[in-house]
């Protein structure tokens, strides 16, 4: 009994350690201006990359309101202007499109983005985004793990500008979600650190078609035993 006593509160203690943990709802990102990589065509008479140039860049997640009023994240080297607070990495690739690097407003890029966690967590979002500065722009959440896997909705970029070495600063934000308590039918699926949605189906209706379900037996071509 005093054995069963224990496995049930340490089992208590995980939950109530699961329920608190939560993901950050929000981020900042700097992009490293060493790490940006474009086609190198087809571009505009000015340089700039034009419709259909692809793209691959990395930057830096940080803690949401880092790089307000300006701040700038990154180090003319390329390292982070503060590493101590670096969440992760940021990934992004894609197209320009449109009026491309020579856009002021408007979409001017089609991309993925993946925020890797150094937790191991990660999201993923793709569409589009906007030339415009202190825009929000909300893009499609189409993969997570970890803490985020149970948050849902679109992920809104909001572009806070461009610093010396012309790399992105931007802010970011999940709309109308918030990470779901892990209960105590959902632990199963986290305990070692595996993270996976429990099969949980809503009442719904089905179409019933009338054909019969199962093994259909025939007299006529069953042989008699």
């Amino acid at each position: 009994m005093f054995k069963t006593l224990i496995t049930s509160t340490a089992l208590a203690l995980s939950l109530t350690t699961f329920a608190k943990a939560e993901a950050p709802v929000a981020f900042d990102v700097a992009e490293d201006h060493t790490r940006i990589h474009m086609a190198a065509a087809p571009v505009h008479e000015n340089g700039m990359p034009a419709h259909g140039n692809a793209f691959v860049s990395q930057g830096y997640i940080y803690p949401e309101g880092t790089l307000s009023d300006g701040t700038v994240g990154v180090l003319e080297d390329g390292s982070p202007a503060f590493p101590d607070l670096v969440l992760g990495t940021w990934t992004c690739d894609g197209f320009f499109v449109g009026e491309g690097g020579n856009a002021t407003t408007g979409v001017w890029i089609i991309s993925r983005q993946t925020f890797a966690f150094n937790d191991g967590a990660t999201v993923v979002t793709q569409g589009t985004e906007i030339a415009d500065i202190g825009q929000p722009n909300l893009r499609p959440v189409t993969g997570a793990t970890g803490d985020f896997a149970k948050m849902g909705g679109g992920l809104t970029q909001t572009t806070l500008g461009f610093n010396d070495f012309w790399g992105l600063s931007a802010t970011y934000s999940f709309e109308g979600t918030a990470v779901v308590p892990v209960l105590a039918q959902d632990a199963a699926y986290h305990i070692g650190g595996f993270e996976q949605a429990p099969a949980i189906e809503d009442d719904h209706l089905e179409w019933d078609s009338g054909a019969p379900v199962g093994p259909i037996f025939d007299d006529s071509v069953i042989p008699s035993i």
